[in-house]
């Protein structure tokens, strides 16, 4: 039996993830119409991108049926957790200030955003005294 790979998703599989969290559990076709809805993505590739995906481990699928059923390994908050952890150490050399820095000033962000930044760092800053 080969071994399964691991690995991170890419951007299109960041879009089938998103979709999945935010559907639960579903077929390609309907992935592939969620998906359609954006940009034009063929049936095979969508196919073909979420079979990449269950040998990543990134979605389970259940093979019970038919048709078959994909939902997401892990959840939102644990795949960005992941992501931003390995993006922080590999293209800031783990300067959270670097990547905060660099994600404020790449586009304007709302106030309502700045306020929950502020009280989020207030907040840790209480914490550590």
């Amino acid at each position: 039996m080969a071994r399964q790979k691991t690995g991170q998703p890419t951007g299109r599989e960041l879009t089938i993830l998103g979709i999945l969290w935010e559907n639960g559990p579903s077929t390609v076709r309907a992935v592939n119409e969620a998906m359609n809805k954006d940009k034009a993505t063929g049936y095979t590739t969508t196919l073909k991108l979420m079979q990449i995906m269950a040998e990543k481990r990134l979605v389970a699928r259940n093979e019970s049926q038919r048709t078959h059923i994909y939902k997401a390994r892990a959840g939102r908050k644990r795949t960005q957790t992941q992501l931003v952890g390995n993006l922080l150490e590999t293209a800031f050399a783990g300067s959270a200030e670097k990547l905060v820095m660099r994600a404020l000033s790449a586009k304007k962000v709302p106030a309502t955003e700045l306020a929950k930044i502020r009280k989020m760092l207030d907040e840790l800053e209480r914490k550590k005294l």
